[in-house]
């Protein structure tokens, strides 16, 4: 990975970690809302390559009220590329959890679940209507993941052998 300098304006720009760190922190929450256990650690890895790809966003964007397993069935054009994408984020997750961890705003549990601290995040969605919506997905699939409650089928949804 370059370091922070080296990288293009654009790279910098959305993949900074304090955004990638809430984007994570908001599919976090999701989760504890069904689980109030934690996400596990691997299917956070999932979150930042469908919320920041915009094809990928606005097609659950569209399904979120249904379930996300029915719009992954609806939409294999999400999985074209998926297991090239969240390859690539890994790096942007990393500093976003650091970025989390530094600041207080996660824990780990001993089983291995990420954990939010509540307080340390606004509750209140707010930026451009593009940072909205990536909040909002975030969330929703925090939601579904814990829903489904199965890391085998979601990775097997999105077309990734566990």
């Amino acid at each position: 990975m370059k370091r922070w300098e080296q990288r293009p304006f654009e790279i910098r720009t959305l993949f900074n970690p304090a955004f990638c760190g809430l984007i994570l922190f908001r599919a976090l929450q999701g989760y504890e809302e069904e689980d109030p256990r934690g996400m596990p650690f691997s299917l956070s890895l999932l979150v930042l390559p469908l919320c920041l790809q915009k094809d990928s966003r606005e097609v659950i964007a569209a399904g979120s009220r249904s379930y996300l397993l029915k719009i992954m069935e609806k939409n294999p054009k999400i999985q074209v590329g998926f297991s090239d994408r969240a390859t690539t984020m890994i790096p942007y997750a990393f500093e976003g959890f650091d970025l989390l961890m530094e600041r207080g705003c996660i824990s780990l549990s001993a089983d291995g679940r990420l954990q939010t601290v509540s307080g340390k995040v606004k509750k209140s969605v707010t930026g451009t209507q593009e940072t909205k919506s990536c909040q909002r997905v975030a969330r929703y699939l925090g939601k579904e993941f814990a829903r489904i409650a199965d890391r085998v089928t979601v990775y097997t949804a999105f077309g990734i052998r566990p």
